[in-house]
């Protein structure tokens, strides 16, 4: 019997987080499911999105692998805490973190004289603050064992400048803000925690066309500015990463998504014909 590995994912009720969540479970990992919205229909923030925490734990299930589904909300430290604790007393491990929830309320595309500086704190705190704290237990824990894995979904938000203003094919400069502090943290913990057995990446997705996103941009303004990759294309890469012994390589670094499935035929390719 192959040894035991377990993921533990935010952000995982439905999008990237939840196709990831299923490729993890494909490549043999035991998968704790977290989100904010544990059954259809209750949506955390009220928008009409479908995805749940027992949703993708049950296609978990349906893959030969065990899932544990855990209400984790970025902006409740007790219920990152309460998470952790009740996957280490019940799993005892955690050999691979994605971060990849975010927070998805008001402000993230505000133009900048149109920003509330209370919403651009809330926004921290889910988008930074929360990972940190996530991060730290974590990787002590893997510290401790001498193995894991860490990776950050990242955003071509927080690298560039946008092609045009917030909902006129852009995004809002808070959020931008968010993951561009957020994108240092591996490369940081790279340095330090080198020959650990422990390794660290960064996911860029590229534009991908989750449920929130059809709702973010309703007119289409931002898929007129970049072709858009289904869920399941970073979903790809993060398995890759989780599973093939090319990316040990790779700790520190940030990987293009997009890029490298294209590169490795780690899915179809899914782009329009030129």
């Amino acid at each position: 019997m192959s040894e035991r590995r377990v993921a533990f994912v935010t952000g995982a009720s439905r999008g990237i987080g939840a196709a990831s969540a299923l490729a993890l479970a494909e490549k043999g990992y035991d998968v704790v499911v977290t989100a904010r919205t544990v059954v259809e229909g209750q949506s955390a923030d009220g928008r009409p999105l479908p995805g749940s925490i027992e949703t993708t734990a049950a296609g978990v299930r349906a893959r030969g692998r065990e899932a544990l589904g855990l209400r984790l909300d970025l902006l409740d430290r007790k219920s990152i805490h309460a998470a952790l604790d009740r996957t280490l007393s019940e799993w005892g491990q955690i050999d691979l973190l994605l971060n990849n929830g975010i927070y998805t309320g008001p402000g993230s595309m505000d133009l900048f004289l149109d920003l509330d500086l209370s919403v651009v704190e809330t926004m921290f705190q889910a988008n930074l603050f929360a990972q940190i704290d996530l991060t730290q237990r974590v990787l002590t824990h893997m510290l401790e064992r001498g193995r894991g894995i860490v990776i950050n979904m990242v955003s071509g938000a927080g690298l560039g400048d946008p092609p045009a203003p917030a909902n006129r094919g852009g995004w809002g400069y808070a959020y931008a803000a968010t993951k561009a502090a957020f994108h240092r943290m591996i490369g940081v913990l790279a340095v330090e925690h080198r020959n650990t057995g422990v390794r660290f990446h960064n996911i860029e997705p590229g534009f991908v066309m989750t449920e929130a996103m059809k709702l973010n941009d309703p007119d289409g303004a931002i898929s007129k500015q970049f072709q858009p990759a289904p869920p399941e294309v970073p979903a790809a890469a993060i398995a890759w990463l989780a599973s093939d012994p090319a990316a040990i390589e790779r700790s520190g670094e940030t990987l293009y998504a997009q890029k490298l499935c294209l590169e490795l035929g780690l899915h179809p390719d899914w782009r329009r014909p030129a």
